[in-house]
């Protein structure tokens, strides 16, 4: 069980390990990888069977006990969103095995992608304040290092861009740790649960709110969202995907967990107060996407977006609002990250990610179109899709609550993510291609493409088709929270 609670982060470091001495051998640096990360998915399976068994996953490593240990802990949510974070790695390097991004395959482009999935396998599976931290900084790095890797100015850019905010939620939150050792004596989720029990009100508000402002700025929530439009699409097509599916649901995963455990229950004006950063998250995302024709930067604002949807969830609180979050996420991760990679075959086909310089691809390509609109009908919540379900339990408890107003301003942003997605296959796919002797190329290698962006249509469908067997899960989960 120890080494079991470990291989989040231990199979990816390993992966790292060994692509990185297959610098000079790319065949067998890919084969590598790809064992690696189906690896890893094998083993966040067996987690969430064991976690819906009620026998999570857990250790305290070298036999330390808290407050000294470093403690490893996958109840059904982090373990959840291991399994989901081990299929966006499998699914965005089989993608990469494809041509649809025809940019150049630096030698630690797979090692340092396998950093991030460490990264994001060590923040959901920690049960320490501090060594949340430490996966936070794993990230950060390993993804400054993809931002980096093609040296072009607009990259270097984007770098900057990313790197500046960042550093300064990761000040902030090495600060809020700080603060809270201080405070309490503690650093393990369970101990600073009953410690923070005895702190006085103000100072347990002061502090919760120094964290989740840390824990804000990783999400892109706003204000402080612009490093993620600003950068995001400079990747190549499959990290984009990776980044989009995985890196801010992390930060919303922080909040979730120290608002809905740790600190459960969280003081009544830090949850309004993120209430109303949710609604307007949700506004301000929604329409710089409804203002860009780049299908990168379209996208990307549907992050923060969404992640606003999500906050309001987490806002919410309780059983219901905690599922919510578990489903909304889970939802959002596998669809958002399809619609990157369906947006890099059509780049590939048509030429161009700016929607006035392309189009006509549904006459030639049918079945991409299709499956465009798979995720991108699920991300407005068009029934009986994936989104559908989410939006509508989030709803329901906002609702139920009173929370008019929120209610309001997320039914809104539905119509406006419904225009934007609507633009993309309008602009894309239905109408003609400004060149009229336009032609896909003949020599596009998509078939990797194709099977992982199917795959994750199948799962959206799957989900869609039974969402009772993910609520049913996220209810279950939600009830081990602050427990």
């Amino acid at each position: 069980m120890n080494a079991l609670v470990a291989t989040p982060v231990l199979v990816p470091l390993a992966t790292v390990v060994l692509t990185t001495l297959a610098t000079r051998r790319p065949a067998l640096q890919q084969l590598l990888s790809l064992v690696g990360v189906l690896t890893f998915l094998g083993c966040a399976v067996v987690l969430v069977a064991l976690a819906a068994a009620d026998q999570p996953a857990q250790s305290a490593f070298g036999s330390w006990v808290a407050p000294y240990g470093i403690a490893f802990h996958l109840d059904r949510t982090g373990a959840a969103l291991v399994l989901v974070t081990a299929l966006m790695g499998a699914a965005s390097l089989l993608f990469l095995a494809s041509d649809a991004d025809t940019g150049p395959r630096h030698p630690l482009l797979l090692p340092l992608v396998h950093g991030v999935l460490a990264g994001v396998g060590g923040a959901f599976s920690t049960a320490d304040l501090f060594n949340l931290y430490v996966w936070f900084e794993v990230m950060l790095i390993c993804s400054l290092g993809l931002f980096a890797l093609g040296g072009r100015l607009d990259q270097l850019d984007a770098s900057f861009k990313y790197l500046v905010l960042n550093l300064l939620g990761t000040l902030l939150l090495l600060m809020a740790v700080g603060a809270v050792y201080g405070a309490t004596g503690h650093l393990n989720f369970a101990a600073l649960g009953g410690a923070a029990d005895a702190l006085p009100p103000a100072l347990a508000t002061v502090l919760l709110s120094a964290l989740l402002l840390a824990f804000l700025i990783k999400a892109g929530a706003f204000p402080l969202y612009a490093w993620l439009p600003a950068s995001y699409h400079t990747l190549p097509a499959p990290i984009l995907a990776l980044f989009a599916g995985l890196l801010t649901k992390v930060g919303v995963y922080a909040v979730l967990r120290t608002v809905g455990d740790v600190f459960a229950p969280a003081p009544h004006v830090v949850m309004e107060a993120l209430g109303w950063v949710a609604a307007a998250t949700m506004l301000f995302g929604v329409l710089g996407a409804a203002y860009h024709w780049d299908m990168r930067r379209i996208l990307a604002f549907h992050i923060v977006s969404q992640i606003g949807y999500i906050l309001l969830a987490v806002a919410l609180a309780g059983d219901a609002g905690n599922a919510a979050t578990l489903f909304y996420t889970v939802h959002h991760i596998i669809v958002k990250a399809n619609l990157f990679l369906i947006a890099a075959m059509i780049w590939r086909l048509a030429g161009s990610y700016d929607l006035r310089r392309i189009g006509g691809l549904y006459r030639l390509r049918p079945v991409l179109g299709v499956l465009f609109l798979v995720p991108a009908l699920s991300l407005v919540g068009i029934p009986p899709l994936s989104g559908f379900w989410a939006k509508l339990i989030v709803l329901q408890e906002a609702l139920a609550q009173g929370r008019y107003v929120w209610t309001a301003v997320a039914l809104v942003v539905s119509v406006l993510t419904l225009y934007s997605m609507m633009k993309i296959w309008m602009e894309a796919f239905w109408k003609r291609h400004p060149d009229a002797g336009w032609r896909p190329p003949a020599d596009a290698r998509l078939g990797p493409a194709w099977a992982a962006t199917l795959g994750l249509a199948s799962v959206t469908l799957l989900i869609s088709l039974d969402p009772q067997t993910l609520l049913t899960y996220a209810q279950a989960a939600a009830r081990t929270l602050g427990g």
